[in-house]
This record gives C-alpha cells, structure tokens and sequence, in this order.
C-alpha cells in the first residue's frame, strides 16, 4: 500500500513539473517538439520491451485490425493532448493547462454516462454543475471558452476511455500507440527539414540531449502511475491525481508569474469545490459498499 502511494504520487509529480521541462526547451516550436517527443518516447518503450523480452503481444495486436483502430484513435488523441499541452506552457498558459486536469475526472465521470451508460449519482450531478458553473464563469470574464483547459480535458478524458476498454496493458498500449503514430511524427520532421524550418541539428547539445530525454520522461511516471495503480484503491488514487494539477498551477503562478487575480480565482474555486463535492462522494460510497460488505 505504502510503495503504491509513493509510486502513484511521484508519477503525479513528474507529471506536475512537465512545465519546467518543456520551458526548457521554449525555443523548440511545439510542431517540431510533439514529434520528437513521439519518436524518443518510442525508441525508449523499445528498449524496455527489449530488456523484459515482451514482444510476443506485438505481433497478435497487429494482427487483428479492430484493435490497432482504436489504438490509432487513442494515438492521436494522446498527440493531441501532447500538442496543446506543449503549445500552452510555451505561451505562458501553465495555468490554463492546469485547469484542463483539475477538469478531467469529471470529464471522464461525464463521459461514463454518456458513453458508457453509466448511472450518475445526485451528487455527481452537483459536482458537474459546479464545475460547468465554474467554466461558465472564467467563458465570461475572459470573453472566450477556456479552450486551453476544454480541449486538454476533452482529449485526455476520450483517451481514457479508449484505454479503459482497450486489452493492452499500459507500456505495451503507449508502444503501440507511439509505433502507429511514428509515421506521421517521422513525416512532419521530414516537411519542416524540407522546409528548413528544424531546430534539432542547430540547437546546442545540452538541448538536443533534452529533447532525447522526451522519451524516458515520457514514459517513466507512466509506469510508476501502472504499478501505483495495481497497489492501492481507487479512491485513494482518485485523490492523489490532484497533485499533477496543483503543481502545476503553482509553478504558473510563482514560478513563471501568469496572472491569477480574484475574479479567475473565483472561477477555480468552482471547480475546486466541485472536485471537492466529487471525491468525498467517492470516498463516502466505498466506505459504504465495503461495510455493506463486511456485515
């Protein structure tokens, strides 16, 4: 239980402090950097594969279409998250970003009951219209939809759902989604050289060396997130997977001095309480179900 947590809160973390990596690399444009990011996270996820001497699940997966369409989906819905997410932190919408992930469990709770039928709760309900409440307000005093946050949430949370039916366990799923979406990462860096628009050969070696470090990055709190995951209960995890969100809106606020004044406050707060409404409803129903089950 104790390894687990500590597993699943330093995947949080890594994930919480990607803004200090990807403004390290501010200079890379996001259209060259998202598939660099593809193509190293893929050449790392092989040489693990090849350590552990699991490939035998590569060739039944190519073998049968239905599942390398749905991991084609997910493969670029996954790029998709990694472009805005990039191009945000870049831009100096770290705070923008982090409102996509304090957004997502309720995205994927919204998701399960449309898609998937699943029955809402009151208070799912009321933790749902808090954080629409929320989005609501920050549309209105920001004259557009948060797009950043809308978009980053809406990806990850249809991503997520392709997972969650999907057979592949989590490094053999990110290898395949990496490897379907490899072609088109290894074309755009072929336009953009064609185009001399590459940064990758120019750039001084402590960068190059940063952009080859996308593929462990990548897929390490990956994997501590799996074997976190296998260790300890749903709701404690639940509650752990605001750490990422948290850091993140930290470092946008302190470190990197995006504005966050009361009337923007005001509309994460919403969704805070939201989130809030959501987990401890979440706690309260397994407590619950396991006393039920206990007597």
């Amino acid at each position: 239980m104790q390894l687990g947590m500590l597993y699943a809160a330093l995947a949080y973390v890594i994930w919480g402090a990607f803004p200090v990596y990807f403004k390290s690399l501010q200079a890379i444009p996001s259209i060259e950097l998202v598939p660099h990011r593809m193509l190293w996270s893929l050449a790392f996820l092989f040489i693990v594969l090849a350590a552990r001497r699991q490939w035998t699940w590569l060739g039944q997966a190519l073998r049968r279409p239905k599942l390398v369409a749905g991991f084609l989906a997910s493969s670029l819905l996954l790029s998709s998250n990694w472009f805005v997410y990039v191009w945000a932190v870049n831009n100096g919408r770290v705070v923008d970003a982090s409102l996509g992930y304090f957004i997502n469990p309720l995205v994927n709770v919204l998701l399960g009951y449309v898609v998937l039928g699943e029955r809402m709760r009151p208070v799912q309900w009321l933790a749902i219209a808090l954080a629409a409440a929320g989005v609501l307000w920050l549309t209105w005093i920001g004259g557009q939809l948060p797009w950043i946050a809308l978009s980053l949430a809406a990806t990850f949370g249809l991503y997520g759902l392709l997972r969650k039916t999907a057979v592949l366990g989590p490094l053999e799923g990110l290898a395949l989604e990496t490897l379907l979406v490899a072609p088109l990462a290894l074309a755009m860096l072929l336009w953009l050289s064609w185009q001399g628009q590459t940064h990758f050969a120019q750039a001084p070696l402590a960068t190059q060396l940063l952009m080859a470090a996308a593929g462990p990055i990548t897929a390490i709190p990956l994997l501590l997130f799996a074997a976190g995951a296998r260790r300890i209960p749903l709701s404690v995890l639940g509650l752990l997977q605001y750490i990422g969100p948290t850091l993140q809106l930290l470092l946008g606020v302190w470190l990197y001095h995006e504005p966050f004044g009361g009337a923007r406050l005001a509309g994460f707060a919403l969704i805070w309480c939201a989130l809030a409404v959501y987990s401890a409803e979440g706690v309260w129903q397994r407590q619950a179900t396991r006393l039920r089950q206990a007597s």
